[in-house]
């Protein structure tokens, strides 16, 4: 049986969701611009103009095409992740405006960054993600290494600052990472799943994030989630971001060898062999580029 979808359209964009929804709520907000409506998670974000200024709106509360889950649950993460934007306010972070209650959800506004994110599996599944020339991540990929590191550098500077603040990261992967090609800027934007430490994975081998940049103790339940999984995930992101992504070869790498030593322990299997922080790691990483 086919999946019932509703049309809506909304000043500049068109998108459908499962059932009817009000969103009377968001164009008393300003002109609708963009939309971004193939998430799993539950929630629907909206590009909108407000008074001249651009602004990001991320909505839960109903049921996109992409959606199996409960839109109740869906409100629960956005709102509880309220606090996370706050505690962990960064330069590196996109910045949390306001968020509040609808009639029928819940949405938080943060300021606008036209950054394109490294995986718009919207646009670019599969393949396409890594070989076709308008691929935000093909073309983070073709920067020169020297851009690429300035980037990452900034990736490590707010998860070192997370650590600081007594956090881990969790659901950190490519698609949190938004680059601005026009002027090289670096910003994170999904934070939603992180959490003080340390903590557990409770969830077993459906812990949040995507397996390319998850650690082995984020495929077990019970398993701790604290520096050392951050470490690795960093790493990880290394790899992705200046080689070969799972493939963690020398051949695939585009920097020094150094820099593939710090990042190879940071993705080692075996916890204690890695960094013992992200702090630690963020050392090393900045002794091996010098």
């Amino acid at each position: 049986m086919d999946q019932k979808s509703i049309p809506f359209k909304m000043d500049r964009v068109s998108f459908e969701l499962q059932e009817d929804h009000d969103f009377t709520w968001l164009q008393s907000l300003g002109t609708v611009f963009s939309v971004f409506d193939q998430q799993d998670s539950g929630n629907i974000s909206f590009g909108v103009e407000i008074n001249g200024k651009k602004r990001f709106v991320k909505y839960a509360g109903c049921r996109p095409m992409a959606f199996s889950g409960n839109p109740g649950d869906a409100i629960a993460r956005l709102k509880s992740a309220m606090p996370l934007y706050n505690t962990l306010a960064h330069p590196n972070l996109i910045e949390l405006i306001d968020h509040f209650e609808t009639r029928n959800g819940y949405a938080a506004i943060f300021e606008w960054f036209t950054g394109e994110c490294l995986h718009s599996h919207w646009l670019f599944a599969g393949e396409a993600k890594h070989r076709h020339p308008e691929s935000p991540f093909y073309k983070y990929k073709q920067l020169s290494v020297e851009q690429r590191l300035h980037s990452l550098d900034k990736i490590f500077e707010f998860h070192q600052h997370v650590e600081s603040k007594g956090y881990v990261a969790v659901d950190f992967y490519d698609g949190s990472i938004l680059y601005d090609f026009k002027t090289d800027e670096t910003k994170i934007c999904d934070i939603d799943f992180y959490r003080a430490a340390p903590s557990v994975n409770d969830m077993g081998e459906n812990f949040w994030g995507a397996a390319r940049s998850k650690a082995p103790e984020e495929f077990i339940r019970g398993a701790p989630i604290d520096s050392r999984t951050n470490v690795f995930t960093m790493g990880a992101i290394a790899f992705g971001l200046l080689g070969g992504e799972m493939d963690h070869s020398f051949a695939k790498r585009e920097a020094n060898r150094s820099l593939y030593e710090v990042a190879l322990r940071a993705v080692s299997h075996d916890r204690n062999q890695r960094y013992g922080s992200v702090h630690e790691f963020f050392i090393a990483w900045k002794s091996a580029k010098n």
